[in-house]
């Protein structure tokens, strides 16, 4: 066992001031443990407006950043002439491809494939071209307009269908057309095809889904004297931005040091790169701090968004409705760098079919690179997609057979030592049947009431006084994987230390974790307040100066860096224990700490302040999930995923059949997560995703033609307002996972997954018609 004082080295940054930052970053104290609901540390702050978010950091003496973007989709770059910008008085640096003082392309998952700035050829709408460095954020504006780039334009590649499928399509890339093909493969569907008494098939599409987070991307460099850079950037994951920056600055990581500013918001948007390396470029290179914040406008072409999908699925089934085989096609459209796309074909195959025992699968899922927008990671990756398919044709099968669309799904539901598609086992989670049954059981809303034009589809705007409205109920279940997969070793680092500061023991909990809404800065109190007896806990400023804490995604910084932060609590606990062992001159076990007090069998032995004096005790740990294995890349095969969990959706929608208006009523979600760690930060998430859900149902699209975007605003990209949100129904079940802290199960992004079939469905029901695809605009309803 280590020594009680044993304390691990800091990497410690040359001296200067630092900018300001979110107050939350400094300290989060209150009271609260793992099962409590204490509100978030700067719930209040974002509230009332008081929040700093990244796009708030200000230095004395800083420079402000800009980038020039391609207007084409496709073009080759001829020439660069950036002599007047670099005249127009205000501006320090104009920066171009040839500036890059290392690696020149950067990209997730060691693909290397994005430029940091275009060099031969642009290959997406807004990909970046060069960067000004000016006093003033409008004098950078103006001299980048003088900037002129001389393009041979050439004909976008936009049709993903052709890129997967037709091997004469010219490629996007040169390492080809297709990014990743996974197949999945179980029993024998052709004969399976043979016995089947019921067919059914459909082609599904799903539109370009934006992240739509609030806080554009923004972020300060900041030149340090040993020739490095400090960053100040909202990101999701600073370990993975840092394996990116390094080689293209021509720097080694300890010359690199990264602070998570304020986020505002991400769903995936963050974890490719945007502006730092360019903000640090131009530190470097002017030797000044230097700002970089995007417009709204901008910030649609300055990160990723959800794959759009074409997919074609194909289920036989007994005329009872049991399931005997599927066979489908899913072409995910990943722009024109790979990002995140062979993860998301990961998911998109191996939970292509949902949580449904079927014996005979054909599952072909491609990942595609094409001159539309760049796509990425965004809240369920590539499940998201999928889920919307095989939801819909259980409703088709239920139909076919003529059964509900809860039976259907009750008849071929998984349970506990089910076998998915892939060959992986079901542990621990709720009973999906049972889901379906209390989903099913929850009370419905009133009928509508016409009388208050408020209720109608249309609302205030009096587009109909409720002559053509109709009711629909629908059901949507999705199935999630948590945390990483396919092989991949994830892991999350936490150091926490234990002094006595004023008299009172205080835990200071540190982790590159980042806090992007998600509640894991109020969690991480919760944890050591839980395991080390203490009140005070204070949250150090995530950055990377302690050790990798993975991405805030995947549903996963409960679990893993909870983990971590658990981890070191004990060791922390443990390494007390000895010192009060010490401290009544004799050995003692079966010791607790409650309220700061250390205990043996009912006896209060010492006070944590007792035994530490001025002693400081400090413990680092990693935390590593189970091992998971890849997929076979023949039949897809392999336990990929740590963790699954399962949500069900019931959505009641009124509908105005004649006008093609929908206005969802209500939405009721069941979900399993494990254990209930923060009740009130759990509500945020499910209505969280189940609003995101229900935006891709009926409203949220990236509009794009022969790859430009139609609509890059909020003004033309429509997201649910608070108006748009139903009231919720939630029933949480609790069924611990043994496997992991505290019983948890991940549970921001299975919502996402079920609320949009179910409000689909639920216009199907009122409506009668197919539609095949999201999201359903009036026209789709009055114009089939």
């Amino acid at each position: 066992m280590s020594s009680p004082t044993d304390t691990a080295p800091a990497k410690t940054a040359p001296a200067r001031s630092a900018p300001t930052r979110a107050p939350h970053d400094i300290a989060a104290p209150g009271q609260g443990r793992v099962g409590d609901s204490p509100l978030r540390p700067d719930g209040t702050l974002k509230v009332k407006g008081e929040f700093a978010y990244s796009s708030d950091l200000f230095i004395d003496g800083m420079l402000w950043g800009a980038t020039l973007r391609s207007p084409h989709p496709r073009a080759r770059i001829l020439s660069i002439d950036i002599s007047k910008a670099l005249a127009t008085p205000g501006v320090e640096a104009v920066l171009t491809h040839e500036d890059v003082p290392g690696r020149k392309c950067f990209g997730l998952d060691h693909t290397w494939d994005q430029p940091v700035l275009a060099f031969d050829e642009v290959r997406h709408e807004g990909e970046p071209i060069a960067l000004i460095a000016a006093d003033h954020p409008e004098t950078a504006r103006r001299a980048m307009e003088k900037i002129v780039v001389e393009y041979e334009i050439l004909e976008p590649l936009t049709d993903a269908r052709r890129a997967a499928l037709d091997p004469t399509y010219p490629k996007v890339q040169e390492r080809g057309g297709v990014a990743r093909h996974q197949p999945v493969r179980v029993g024998d569907v052709a004969s399976a095809r043979e016995r089947a008494e019921i067919v059914v098939s459909s082609d599904f599409s799903v539109g370009i889904q934006d992240q739509a987070f609030l806080g554009p991307e923004s972020g300060l460099a900041i030149p340090g004297e040993d020739g490095g850079v400090d960053l100040y950037v909202a990101t999701q994951w600073m370990h993975n931005d840092l394996a990116q920056i390094g080689p293209c600055l021509g720097l080694p990581d300890e010359k690199i040091r990264m602070t998570l500013a304020g986020v505002g918001g991400a769903f995936g948007g963050r974890e490719d790169l945007s502006m730092q390396i360019h903000a640090a470029m131009l530190a470097m290179y002017t030797g000044k701090p230097v700002k970089i914040v995007y417009n709204r406008y901008e910030s649609f072409f300055g990160h990723v968004h959800r794959h759009p999908a074409q997919m074609h699925y194909e289920y036989g089934a007994s005329r009872d409705g049991k399931l005997l085989y599927a066979d489908v096609e899913i072409i995910l459209d990943g722009g024109a760098y790979t990002s995140a796309t062979l993860n998301v074909v990961g998911n998109a195959a191996s939970l292509g079919v949902g949580p449904y025992v079927i014996p005979n699968i054909e599952i072909d899922a491609y990942g595609v690179y094409t001159n539309n927008p760049p796509c990425g990671a965004m809240r369920g990756f590539g499940a998201v997609q999928a889920c919307f398919a095989y939801e819909s044709m259980m409703d088709k099968l239920a139909e076919a057979c003529g059964i509900s669309p809860v039976e259907v799904r009750r008849i071929n539901a998984v349970s506990q030592g089910s076998i998915l598609a892939t060959g992986q086992v079901i542990e621990a989670p709720a009973p999906l049947a049972d889901m379906l049954a209390r989903a099913e059981a929850m009370a419905l809303p009133a009928p509508l009431d016409a009388s208050d034009i408020r209720n109608l589809p249309g609302g205030a705007s009096q587009t109909t006084h409720g002559e053509g409205v109709v009711r629909g109920i629908g059901y949507g279940v999705g199935i999630k994987n948590i945390c990483f997969s396919e092989n991949y070793d994830d892991y999350s680092t936490a150091r926490v230390r234990l002094e006595v500061i004023g008299g009172e023991a205080t835990a200071l909990v540190h982790t590159a974790a980042a806090e992007v809404g998600q509640g894991l800065v109020t969690l991480e109190a919760q944890i050591a307040r839980t395991e080390l007896g203490v009140t005070k806990v204070v949250i150090h400023p995530a950055d990377t100066a302690v050790g990798n804490a993975g991405s805030s995604s995947a549903s996963r910084q409960s679990y893993m860096t909870g983990g971590a932060v658990k981890a070191a609590c004990e060791a922390v606990r443990d390494a007390v224990f000895v010192l009060a062992s010490l401290h009544v001159g004799r050995a003692v076990s079966g010791l607790t700490l409650d309220g700061g007090k250390i205990v043996s069998s009912g006896e209060v032995l010492a006070t944590i302040e007792d035994v530490l004096g001025d002693r400081v005790i400090e413990q680092t740990r990693e935390f590593h999930h189970r091992p998971t294995s890849g997929m076979d890349p023949v039949t897809g095969q392999g336990a990929s995923h740590t963790q699954l969990a399962l949500c069900v959706h019931r959505a009641v929608v009124d509908v105005d059949v004649e006008l093609g208006l929908v206005k969802v009523v209500e939405m009721a979600a069941v979900q399993d997560v494990g254990k209930i760690l923060n009740r009130l930060s759990l509500e945020g998430q499910i209505h969280g995703g189940s609003a995101q859900g229900l935006g891709l149902a009926v409203m949220e699209e990236i509009v794009v033609k022969d790859g430009l975007v139609k609509n890059p605003s909020f003004t033309d990209y429509l997201i649910p307002t608070i108006l748009d949100m139903p009231p919720m129904k939630l029933d949480i079940l609790e069924n611990a996972d043994p496997l992991a802290p505290y019983g948890l199960r991940g549970a921001g992004e299975p919502p996402t997954l079920s609320s949009t079939p179910a409000v689909v469905a639920a216009i199907r029901d009122a409506t009668g018609l197919a539609l095949t695809r999201v999201p359903i605009r009036p026209e789709h309803i009055v114009a089939p």
